[in-house]
C-alpha cells in the first residue's frame, strides 16, 4: 500500500474506498493481476482513522478529512454494520440490474462478507413475528418491509475491512490520503482518461469508477456539472434521530433487529420512514464536509440500555429547484449554528413549545448517549412540514411500540442523507461519458452497505467483459 501516487498509468482508477470501491477492487483483483487497478481515497488508512472525539473525549474538531466518514472502508467502517439482504431496501439498483440479478448479487456479496469474517446469524427469519409486526403496523397506517438483516457490529466492521485490505494490498495499488480534485475526460471519443489529484499530479486510466460515498456527494455533483453530465434529482432525506429505552422496542429488535416501517402522513401525504435502528446502541456524530450531523451505532460486543433510530422525511423537489443537496446542507448548517453541532431535545419540551435545557435533560428518564449534544429547540431548525411529519410518525409508532411518544424520548437533529444527485446512467451504471462509472451512495444509486457493494461488483464485471475477462458462473461461485 502507498499513501501517494505510484505509477501514473492504470487500467482502472477507483475513486473512494468505501464498500462500493472495495468490492469493485475485489472483483477486479480476482483476475490474478490481469488489470492494473488503483484504489484512491482522500481519508487515511483504517489504522490511522483516529477521531479526537472518541479518543480524547473532546468536542468535534471538524477535521478535514473526517476520520469517521472518510478513509479505508468509507462511512461504513464505523457504522452499525447492517447488511440488508433484500432487494426492496437499500437503493434503486433494481432499476438498472433488474430484481432477479440484484437478488443474486446480494447473495453473492453476502457470501463475500462471510468469507471475510461476518457472523452467521441473520435476523428477520421469524415468519410469525414478522406477520404480527406487519399486522400492528397496518393498524397504525404503516407498511412494514420485511428484511433479512445480518448485523456485523461496529467493531466487527473494522476486522472485516482489515481482512479485505490485507487481501487487496498485494493485488491493487491502494492510495489513502490521496484526494482526487477532478475527473479527466478527453480520451478517444470523449471518454474518461484519468484523474487529477489535489496539488496537480495526473493519473491516467482507461476506466474511471467514481464511488465517492455520502461525504463525497457534493464533490461528485460539482464534477458532474463541470463535465456536463445530465443529472436526475433524488429525494432529500431530512429528519431526526430518536433515542429511547431499549425495552420500548425490544419486542421488535430481538426478532427482526430493525423495523423498516414506512408511513404517509395525513397532514401532507409525505413519506416518512424508520431508518438505521441501532438496538442497545449509541448516538454518534458525523462530519460531512464540515457539517456536523447525527447517526447511530450498535456494537457486537457491548450494549447500552438505549436504542436509537432515524426518522427521515423524503421530499422530491420539482422544477425549477435543482439543488436538493444545498437544501439539506443549509438545514444541517442551521442546526450547527444554533447548537455548535448536534442539537438534542426532549419530545415533551418540543410539544410544550420550549427548548430543552441541561437541567430539563437531566430530569428526564432518558439520558443522552451523545454527551456533547447541545440541548436546544429543533422547531427553530426543522421546517414546519418536516416537524409535523415526524410527530405524526412517532404517534403511529407508539401504537406498535408503546413508549415511543413519551415526553422523555430524545430527539437529535439533524440527520441528513447526502445522496441526492444522481447522473443519468446506463444499465451498467456508466455515465454519458464513456468508461466513466458512478456507483454507491455518493452517486445517488444506493443507500447502504449491501447495494453499494453490489454496485461495485456489477460494474467490475462490466469492465472485465469489455476487456475480454468476463466472469463466468463457475468463476463467481468459486470466488464466493
Amino acid at each position: 500500500m502507498t499513501s501517494g501516487a505510484g505509477s501514473r498509468k492504470y487500467d482502472v482508477i477507483v475513486v473512494g474506498s468505501g464498500p462500493a470501491g472495495i468490492f469493485t477492487a475485489l472483483e477486479l483483483a480476482g483476475r490474478n493481476g490481469a488489470l492494473r487497478v488503483a484504489l484512491l481515497d482522500k481519508g487515511p488508512d483504517l489504522n490511522h482513522r483516529l477521531c479526537p472525539t472518541k479518543r480524547q473525549g473532546v468536542p468535534c474538531r471538524r477535521c478535514r478529512p473526517c476520520s469517521i466518514v472518510t478513509g479505508w472502508g468509507g462511512a461504513g467502517a464505523f457504522s452499525d454494520g447492517k447488511l440488508t439482504l433484500t432487494p426492496e431496501v437499500g437503493g434503486s439498483l433494481d432499476q438498472y440490474l433488474g430484481r432477479e440479478a440484484l437478488a443474486d448479487l446480494i447473495e453473492y456479496v453476502d457470501r463475500v462478507y462471510l468469507r471475510f469474517g461476518a457472523p452467521e446469524r441473520v435476523y428477520g427469519g421469524d415468519a410469525e413475528a414478522i406477520r404480527d409486526l406487519a399486522r400492528r403496523a397496518a393498524a397504525a397506517d404503516m407498511a412494514l418491509i420485511p428484511a433479512r438483516i445480518r448485523h456485523l457490529g461496529t467493531e466487527r466492521c473494522y476486522d472485516i475491512l482489515q481482512a479485505m485490505h490485507a487481501h487487496l494490498a498485494p493485488r491493487v495499488e491502494i492510495m489513502t490520503g490521496t484526494e482526487v480534485a477532478a475527473v479527466e475526460v478527453g480520451g478517444a471519443g470523449g471518454a474518461a482518461s484519468g484523474v487529477v489529484l489535489a496539488g496537480g499530479p495526473r493519473l491516467d486510466a482507461k476506466y474511471v469508477v467514481c464511488a465517492p460515498g455520502r461525504e463525497g456527494a457534493s464533490w461528485f455533483a460539482q464534477e458532474a456539472g463541470r463535465i456536463g453530465l445530465e443529472m436526475e434529482t433524488n429525494p432529500v432525506d431530512i429528519g431526526v434521530r430518536v433515542e429511547l429505552p431499549a425495552a420500548v422496542t425490544e419486542h421488535i429488535t430481538e426478532s427482526v433487529y430493525e423495523s423498516k416501517l414506512i408511513y404517509y402522513t395525513k397532514s401532507f401525504d409525505d413519506r416518512v420512514r424508520v431508518f438505521c435502528m441501532a438496538p442497545h446502541g449509541e448516538v454518534v456524530i458525523e462530519n460531512n464536509d464540515g457539517l456536523i450531523t447525527v447517526n447511530g451505532h450498535s456494537y457486537a460486543g457491548k450494549q447500552t440500555d438505549l436504542t436509537n433510530f432515524a426518522l427521515l422525511v423524503s421530499k422530491m423537489f420539482t422544477e425549477p429547484f435543482k439543488e436538493p443537496l444545498t437544501y439539506g446542507r443549509n438545514i444541517a448548517a442551521l442546526a450547527n449554528m444554533l447548537g455548535g453541532g448536534v442539537l438534542v431535545q426532549r419530545l415533551g419540551d418540543l410539544l410544550a413549545g420550549r427548548r430543552s435545557t441541561p437541567k430539563r435533560i437531566e430530569r428526564g428518564m432518558v439520558h443522552p448517549s451523545l454527551a456533547e449534544a447541545t440541548p436546544g429547540d429543533l422547531s427553530l431548525v426543522l421546517p414546519y412540514r418536516h416537524l409535523v411529519d415526524i410527530l405524526e410518525m412517532m404517534q403511529a409508532l407508539d401504537k406498535v411500540a408503546p413508549g415511543v411518544y413519551s415526553r422523555h424520548t430524545l430527539l437529535y437533529g439533524v440527520e441528513v442523507k447526502f445522496y441526492s444527485a444522481r447522473p443519468r446512467l446506463t444499465q451498467c451504471l456508466e455515465t454519458q461519458v464513456s468508461n466513466l462509472f458512478a456507483i454507491g451512495d455518493g452517486a445517488g444509486v444506493t443507500r447502504g452497505l449491501v447495494q453499494a457493494s453490489v454496485s461495485g461488483v456489477w460494474i467490475a464485471r462490466e469492465i472485465l467483459r469489455r476487456e475480454g475477462l468476463a466472469v463466468t458462473a463457475s468463476d463467481a461461485a468459486t470466488r464466493a
